[in-house]
């Protein structure tokens, strides 16, 4: 009986490796993200929307939350006359306002000559920044639970700084109620120009809101 053959070898040649799937990359997160990520939310915008939104709503009986008003943006203001004759001056009230806001300012310019001062249009005078946001919520924090308190013999702020269309104004003489201002490094004294905007139609709408914000109005 005749044997069988035995079957033809494969060709020879490199056997084809399967193809190793790549592990997709993993998304490191920036350090933005991080820091956003671990910051606490601010105690003030926190206690507004558990708190003080409902509260409003109750008070000024309105029907939406939505018609609840609430801080749309602080700006703070810095006017220098002084820094016409010495630029630093600026340089130093841009550093202080970076310290106290958290937010690097910017420069405010003559809108016109006035020759009697020396000064020409175009010419920096002063340094201002607009807050929004988280970064607004822990200014407004600071300054009425820390800031405000700080000054001698105080009474309480003038409730009559409202413009009509729910915004207010606030003055202060000195830098130096802020903790982030050491007062040894201090090369002038200074005040600033703070107008909370908010979204009230009225001023007693906007008393209202900050009230329960604790903005302490003097009575």
């Amino acid at each position: 009986m005749a044997e069988k053959k035995n079957a033809a070898p494969a060709k020879s040649g490199k056997t084809a490796k399967p193809k190793k799937t790549e592990k997709p990359k993993e998304s490191t997160p920036s350090a933005v993200d991080s820091v956003r990520g671990e910051a606490p939310e601010p105690r003030l915008k926190k206690k507004y929307f558990l708190e003080i939104q409902k509260a409003l709503m109750n008070e000024l009986k309105l029907s939406n939350v939505m018609q609840v008003p609430k801080i749309q943006k602080i700006t703070l203001n810095v006017a220098l006359g002084e820094a016409i004759g010495n630029p630093k001056l600026l340089d130093m009230a841009a550093k202080e306002v970076g310290l106290i806001t958290g937010q690097k300012p910017v420069l405010t310019k003559a809108r016109k000559s006035i020759a009697g001062f020396k000064l020409r249009e175009g010419m920096p005078i002063g340094v201002m920044v607009t807050l929004r946001g988280d970064i607004m919520w822990e200014f407004l924090d600071r300054l009425i639970s820390i800031a405000l308190p700080r000054i001698r013999d105080f009474k309480g702020v003038n409730d009559r700084s409202f413009d009509g269309n729910g915004n207010y104004s606030l003055g202060l003489k000195e830098q130096i109620i802020f903790p982030e201002i050491k007062y040894d490094e201090i090369t002038m004294s200074h005040g600033f120009d703070i107008s909370i905007v908010t979204t009230a139609k009225d001023n007693a709408t906007a008393k209202a809101l900050l009230t329960h914000l604790g903005m302490p109005f003097r009575k």
